[in-house]
C-alpha cells in the first residue's frame, strides 16, 4: 500500500478445498507468467487462515508431494484485501466460487474475473469477464485456459497439480459417482500425453482420497472445519460442513452435542448441516445428512427445504438420532454433492 504496489489476487473459495486452492496456484501462475507487462504482483491467495491449513489433509499432502513449502503460501489473514482495495490497488479473480461471502461483500467490486463450475447464482456485468461451466472440477476451467495460452507456460509442477486435482473431485472419472464430464476426461489425457512421466491415475487418486478421508485425532471441532461453508440471511448464520466419516459414527461421537453447542456458539451459527460422504470399492459414494440448531423453527425450515426439494430431490429417508435437536438422513440421491444442495439452502434462508 506504501509503495502503491497493484496486486492482483487469485481466491478460492472459503472451504478452500484441493480444487480451490489448485485453482488459484495455477491460474495465478499462468497470469503472473503470460500477462503482458504487468503492472501488478501476481498473488494467490489461500482462503482460510494459516492455523486451520493442517486440516486440508489432501491438499498439504499433493504440495508436500511435489515440493511446495507452506512458507511459500500465502493465507487470507496474512493479506489486507480490504485495505489494498481501499487504497484502489486490488484486482481480484474469483476461482471455484462467484459469490462472495457477506463479510466481504465490500470487495465486491475489485472483481475482475469469476471462473466456477457451480449453477451461476447471480449475474456479473461487464468488465467482469465469467466462465462459468457445468464441469466435475474448477481446475479442469484453470488447464483449458493454461492449455489454450502460450506454449511452454504449463510445468511438470502445475501439471501434477492439476492431474490429481482433477482425479480427486471427479472421484478418478468414475462415472458412478456423477461428477465426471468429457471435459474432465479430456483434460486429464491431454495432461497425460503432455507428461507421460505423471503417476498413474489409481495411485494418484488413491492417495488423496486417503489423505482426504484420514481424520484419525482430529477434534469435532476440526471435522467440522475441515471443510466448512456458511450461508446467511439477516436473521441467522448456517454452517455446512462436508464431513468424511459415516453419519452413524459421526453421531456417536462423545460429547457430540456439547461440542456442536460450543462449536455454534463460538462463531455465532444459528445452526449447522453435516454432510456426510463415504465410498465404496466402486467409487460410489453414500452421502447422509444431519440438521443441528436448538431453534426449532429454523430446523423445521432446513429440514422441510431440504426434504421437499425438487432441483435436484435428494430423496431423504429419515435416520434415528440420539438428539431431539438433530434430525438425521440418508439421502437417496447420492450424486447430489454440497453444491447442489447450497442453493437450496440458501433459498431456504
Amino acid at each position: 500500500i506504501q509503495q502503491h504496489q497493484e496486486i492482483h489476487v487469485v481466491m478460492g473459495n472459503e472451504a478452500c478445498d484441493l480444487d480451490s486452492t489448485v485453482s488459484a496456484l495455477a491460474l495465478a501462475y499462468f497470469l503472473a507468467q503470460t500477462s503482458p507487462a504487468p503492472k501488478a504482483a501476481f498473488v494467490p491467495v489461500l482462503n482460510i487462515p494459516r492455523a486451520d491449513f493442517a486440516l486440508r489433509t489432501e491438499t498439504t499432502f499433493l504440495l508436500r508431494d511435489r515440493g511446495i513449502p507452506d512458507t511459500w503460501l500465502v493465507f487470507r489473514d496474512e493479506i489486507d484485501l480490504g485495505g489494498l482495495h481501499h487504497a484502489g490497488l486490488l484486482s481480484l479473480t474469483l476461482v471455484d466460487h462467484h459469490i462472495l461471502p457477506g463479510a466481504d461483500a465490500v470487495l465486491e467490486e475489485a472483481v475482475v474475473e469469476v471462473l466456477d463450475h457451480r449453477p451461476l447464482e447471480r449475474d456479473r456485468g461487464p468488465p467482469c469477464q465469467v466462465t462459468v461451466e457445468p464441469v466435475g472440477s474448477c481446475a479442469t476451467l484453470v488447464t483449458e485456459r493454461i492449455l489454450q495460452g502460450p506454449p511452454g507456460v504449463l510445468d511438470r509442477t502445475t501439471a501434477a497439480l492439476l492431474h490429481g486435482t482433477i482425479l480427486l473431485d471427479c472421484i478418478n472419472l468414475s462415472p458412478a459417482a456423477g461428477k465426471v464430464t468429457p471435459r474432465d476426461v479430456a483434460c486429464v489425457s491431454l495432461l497425460e500425453e503432455r507428461f507421460p512421466e505423471l503417476p498413474a491415475r489409481d495411485a494418484v487418486f488413491g492417495a488423496l482420497q486417503a489423505a482426504k478421508f484420514d481424520v484419525t485425532g482430529l477434534t469435532t471441532e476440526q471435522m467440522l472445519r475441515k471443510d466448512l461453508k456458511v450461508l446467511s440471511n439477516d436473521e441467522a448464520v448456517v454452517a455446512i460442513s462436508g464431513v468424511f466419516e459415516d453419519l452413524e459414527t459421526f453421531l456417536l461421537r462423545p460429547g457430540l452435542l456439547q461440542d456442536l453447542e460450543a462449536f455454534c456458539q463460538a462463531r455465532g451459527y444459528a445452526g449447522l448441516v453435516a454432510m456426510t460422504v463415504s465410498f465404496n470399492e466402486r467409487h460410489e459414494p453414500t452421502r447422509k445428512l444431519a440438521v443441528y440448531s436448538p431453534q426449532e423453527p429454523l430446523r423445521s425450515t432446513l429440514c422441510r427445504a431440504l426434504e421437499e426439494a425438487t432441483t435436484p430431490s435428494l430423496l431423504l429417508r429419515p435416520l434415528p438420532s440420539p438428539w431431539p435437536c438433530v434430525a438425521a438422513y440418508a439421502q437417496g440421491n447420492a450424486v447430489a454433492a454440497r453444491k447442489k444442495v447450497l442453493p437450496i439452502l440458501r433459498a431456504a434462508l
